[in-house]
């Protein structure tokens, strides 16, 4: 049996669900090193940062599922839904972060810094995205939707992707490397799929 069948076959005996727990961890962790002044001379920006990249790199993770079952037979599959869910939570977090303790929740503020500010009315954006695929996320909205038109409305996640990029990158202010690098990989992974779409053959 080679690497990737062993590695197929312990995946099957592994539960999705204490993904939930695992990736909820971090997030508990940081609030409480936030509120403790661990994270830096800037807590709150670094709270709202951390939690922002997370939310990315969950949806990278997300899309990375498809390519590795191409390209090595990887079946992770099954973990897409969890850390699908986990990054609608990091991103929910981030923004909800921002209302409560940057803005206090005073809405006229808030109205005036996101027309100010393109950034934040990306990541919103982005957030509004992941919505209705947080709540499609289970087997009933499968049935009712149909599969066909569940993952036309599932593939809201690229622009999620490319958005929470782009979103770093300008939240950032200038061309650094990290957020950078971000964009470049989700570029080549939707890049990935618009090539495998491309050579798909037509049905006469």
């Amino acid at each position: 049996m080679g690497i990737v069948q062993s590695i197929n076959s312990a995946l099957k005996r592994v539960p999705a669900w204490p993904l939930y727990i695992v990736l909820t961890i971090p997030g508990v962790w940081v609030y409480y090193k936030a509120f403790n002044n661990q994270l830096g001379p800037d807590p709150l920006r670094a709270l709202e940062n951390q939690l922002g990249v997370w939310a990315l790199q969950l949806l990278v993770a997300v899309l990375l599922i498809t390519p590795l079952r191409n390209m090595f037979n990887l079946q992770l599959i099954k973990f897409r839904r969890a850390l699908g869910l986990m990054a609608f939570y990091y991103a929910l977090t981030h923004m909800m972060t921002y209302f409560w303790l940057d803005q206090g929740w005073y809405w006229p503020d808030i109205i005036k810094d996101v027309t100010k500010r393109p950034y934040i009315m990306i990541g919103m954006s982005v957030l509004i995205a992941l919505l209705p695929l947080a709540i499609t996320s289970n087997n009933l909205s499968i049935r009712k939707i149909g599969p066909l038109k569940w993952r036309k409305l599932h593939r809201l996640t690229y622009y999620a992707a490319i958005g929470g990029a782009v979103h770093y990158v300008m939240l950032e202010k200038t061309w650094q490397q990290e957020p950078l690098t971000y964009v470049a990989i989700v570029l080549a992974l939707l890049g990935y799929r618009a090539w495998k779409g491309f050579k798909k053959p037509k049905r006469a």
